[in-house]
Order: C-alpha cells, then structure tokens, then sequence
C-alpha cells in the first residue's frame, strides 16, 4: 500500500516509445532537472527489438539484441515535453549507456549513469554545458551504479548516493544497499559508508538503490529510492517469462550538514504500481524514481519509470513528505 500523499499525472504516461522521433521501444528511467529556465530530461531508449521478439523468449528463443541510446527532451512547464530529433552523442566508449540522472551544481548539469561492460556494470559522471559535448569525469569498477548527486557541494566536497552490487558478500542474491560517498573534484571517490541497508525498508525483501538526486527543504535532503518486493508466490506480468519482482518508490530525508545521516524513513512506500501503464509493458509492476524537482509554491515533482517501458509523473507537496519520514509509528 503506498501514502497518500502523492497524485499520479492524468497526462501519464508523458513519454512513450511512439513519441519518439528516432528507432524506440522502450523510453524509461529518466533524469530531470531544470536547467538555464527550462525543464530538461534524459531519457534511457531501448531499441532493436520488438515486444514480439522478446515474448518469443517465452518458448525458448534467445533474447533478442538491445541497443541503448538516451533521448533529450525539454518542456516548459515539466508536464508537455517536446523530444529532440536525435538521440545524445555517445561520450564512453560503450553500446549501452543508460538510467541516466541530472543534477545542476554551480551552473553545470552533472549527468550520471550506468555502462554495460565486457567485465560488469560501471557507473559513470560526465558534466556539460549544452548536451552537446560532455567532459567524462570518472568510472566506478564493477559493479555500481544508480548513482545520484547532492545539488550542491557539502564542506567543499561533491557528495553522491550509489548501489554497490555483491553478490557473496552480503550471504544472498541481491541484498542491495544504498551507500555515500564524498569526492574532492568529482573524478575521486572516497569516504564511503552505508547509508540505508534493504533490510531497514519495511516494504522491500530484496534490493533497494538510490532513485533521484535529493531536493533540500529546511528540515533536511528530502531523497527518495527504489525498493524491490520479491514475490515468492506470483509472476508479474511481462514480456519475457519468470518475473516476479515489483519495484516501489520510498522516501527518506537526511540531514542536511552530514547527509550520511539519516533523520527518518517513511515507512509506508511512497508510490506503488497500480495504474495500467505501471503493468502493461516489459516488465509489470516496475515503478523507478529518477528525477525529483522542488517547485517554489512547495509542490514536488517525482518523475518515474513505468513498466520499463514509459516515463511518468506524480506530485506532492514537500512539507507533507518531509513529515511522513520524521513521523513516528
């Protein structure tokens, strides 16, 4: 059951693959950000293969070979979007550079995202000034990804949110944590600590993972996150066969001088699929935080994966969510 306290967009889904101008299956994952007085948004679009292609897997077929690109779309008031005619140029040397997100710090729009890799997944940084060229910055080793930025640097330092992955360390398949980490140039990391274990989220069995970069109120980083439940006794609906997790969307707030402090979790998710768009697509049940924007009037906007296949919206209004992570229950 998710809070109450967020309403999901009438407009939903407000990216779908048959908007997009060039090849697309599946448009998802976004980050989003306002930058130089317009909304602006990264989107992770699948394409190669069709959703019959990948169903044929049902009977045994190999899957079909995906390619992966990122959209760039811009809108005036976060809700219409208008998409750019070609997908961003590649900056990493890699087939699939995906699940971006977008954070401005001091005028720069910072883009993190994750790289498929012969030897695991890394997570990557990259800053630009016009989402035409972009500087790489650093590349994480296997396996990390899901990584967020703070808005604004903290003592001096960049501050970042990740998901590291192990596998044997952590004694069962993905029992997923969501860990800090401070750079001095956003190039070197370091400083690393926990910050939130899955097995603290009462409406998560399996991984959990950053979801968009934090927005900060007065009472401390308001940051939501991914969080799987692992069905033990059901299968989702998919395109492919033996799916079984569902992904919600949580809500934590952390302090704001010492972020790997963590002032409270709400303990109820804060969205849960529920609408036809969060199951009619890959992969069913699949909600996934990457863009979060913190409106003057108070109002917050948290944009969302859908089914691995759509990008949507919800809004809420930030004190409201702020209290329900420093509500005791």
């Amino acid at each position: 059951m998710a809070t109450p306290l967020v309403k999901k967009c009438a407009q939903n889904p407000l990216i779908r693959p048959d908007m997009v101008p060039f090849p697309s299956t599946l448009t998802y994952n976004a980050g989003i950000t306002k930058f130089h007085g317009k909304y602006v948004m990264v989107f992770r679009n699948d394409h190669g293969y069709t959703e019959a292609e990948m169903r044929a897997t049902v009977n045994g077929g190999p899957w079909p070979k995906c390619a992966i690109n990122l959209g760039l779309a811009f809108s005036d008031d976060g809700v219409d979007w208008k998409i750019e005619p070609k997908p961003l140029p590649r900056f990493v040397d890699a087939e699939r550079i995906y699940d971006p997100r977008l954070t401005v710090i001091d005028g720069r729009c910072y883009l993190c995202f994750a790289v498929d890799t012969p030897h695991g997944i890394r997570g990557g940084m990259a800053v630009t000034d016009d989402f035409e060229k972009f500087e790489l910055l650093s590349m994480t080793t296997p396996d990390n990804r899901n990584m967020v930025l703070f808005p604004e640097k903290i003592d001096g330092k960049f501050v970042r949110l990740e998901r590291p992955f192990p596998i044997y360390g952590r004694g069962k398949p993905e029992a997923f944590d969501i860990w800090i980490s401070r750079s001095p140039d956003c190039r070197y990391w370091g400083d690393s600590q926990l910050l939130l274990g899955s097995e603290q989220v009462p409406f998560a069995n399996c991984k959990i993972g950053p979801g968009a970069p934090p927005v900060k109120t007065p009472k401390g980083w308001l940051t939501t996150f991914h969080a799987v439940w692992k069905h033990a006794d059901k299968e989702l609906p998919s395109w492919h066969a033996n799916w079984n997790k569902e992904y919600r969307c949580g809500i934590m707030l952390l302090d704001l001088e010492d972020p790997a402090r963590v002032l409270g979790v709400c303990d109820t998710a804060l969205l849960v699929p529920e609408q036809w768009y969060e199951f009619e697509g890959l992969r069913g049940g699949v909600i996934f935080p990457g863009g979060m924007i913190l409106e003057d009037s108070g109002e917050v906007k948290i944009y969302y994966g859908a089914a691995d296949t759509f990008e949507c919206l919800a809004t809420a209004d930030a004190a409201e969510l702020v209290e329900s992570c420093l509500k005791k229950r």
